[in-house]
């Protein structure tokens, strides 16, 4: 049987539903919409992709939504200067300073920053203590999006064996601790392979689920998988591709034609992560925003 698609792009648009109407509650509590801010520093392209993708979205579910461009060459004292002002202006609710950021600027200095309250992208220590520790808090985007997309495609990860493929602060880290919570939609046993892992696909055939967040094309393999496995791929690579029209294409992590052929379900790239890593920023921001009007308890 051909493998079942996980699409994040479906999820994803029935999940933003789910949300209108938590968002016109916000709106008649504090007389304003949910504010999601975005900084972005220099010109990397693939940031600024992702980041007006994220204007998009807010917009389409009627956030108050505003990219603020900084010179690369900004200061990291100029930076952290705006960030305070994010978090004093009661218009913004959540404030996500977009990475990687130049050289000259301490990331975790700027992540720290940013108020536990307006931490949408889970990046400061405290949320990210909350996490481990299972308290409630902001969930980490992109691995939230990874759990969802399992629950709702009928794969839950309660009882089954995840391997995680990558140990990013970002992705694997986090995943690791959603995933080994005492809660409904966790509750997995959890193996995090990496580049110090020897014999890596000796732990991905003992897998019922992989996600990989590698980040590199054909870090999961055919004869990496057990048949009936589920594979979430997180990557997003851009490979040359003479027969594309603009001599490019973008593929994940997995070998998407060899896996398939074995797993049970498999999301595809794109289409599949992506569009619920902005779709959990939308779930936090306006989480911040309830708590900001007080329609909610902080955790």
């Amino acid at each position: 049987m051909a493998a079942q698609i996980i699409s994040g792009t479906e999820i994803a648009k029935q999940m933003r539903a789910e949300l209108l109407p938590r968002i016109e509650a916000v709106k008649k509590a504090l007389g304003r919409p949910p504010g999601l801010v975005a900084v972005l520093l220099g010109k990397n392209p693939a940031s600024e992709v992702y980041v007006r993708n994220k204007g998009k979205a807010s917009e389409e579910v009627g956030f108050f939504h505003e990219t603020l461009t900084m010179a690369e060459e900004a200061s990291e004292e100029g930076l952290l200067a705006k960030v305070q002002e994010l978090n004093n202006d009661k218009r913004v609710h959540g404030i996500l300073v977009q990475s990687p950021l130049p050289a000259h600027i301490r990331e975790r200095v700027v992540f720290e920053a940013i108020s536990p309250r307006k931490d949408v992208d889970c990046f400061h220590p405290f949320n990210v203590g909350k996490l481990a520790l299972g308290e409630e808090t902001f969930a980490p985007c992109t691995p939230k999006g990874v759990v969802e997309m399992l629950i709702r495609s009928g794969h839950p990860p309660d009882g089954k064996h995840v391997v995680v493929i990558g140990r990013s602060n970002i992705v694997g880290k986090p995943l690791v601790n959603l995933l080994v919570q005492k809660a409904k939609g966790a509750n997995a046993t959890v193996t995090c392979v990496h580049t110090g892992t020897k014999d890596l696909a000796r732990h991905t055939r003992m897998a019922d689920i992989i996600v990989v967040a590698a980040g590199r094309p054909n870090s999961l393999t055919a004869e990496m998988v057990s048949d009936g496995v589920v594979v979430i791929d997180v990557g997003i690579n851009r490979i040359k591709d003479a027969s594309a029209p603009n001599g490019s294409r973008l593929v994940g992590d997995v070998d998407f034609a060899g896996v398939s052929k074995k797993a049970a379900a498999i999301s595809p790239v794109p289409g599949g992560v992506g569009p619920m890593t902005v779709t959990m920023l939308l779930f936090n921001t306006v989480r911040a925003a309830e708590l900001a009007a007080g329609t909610v308890r902080a955790g």
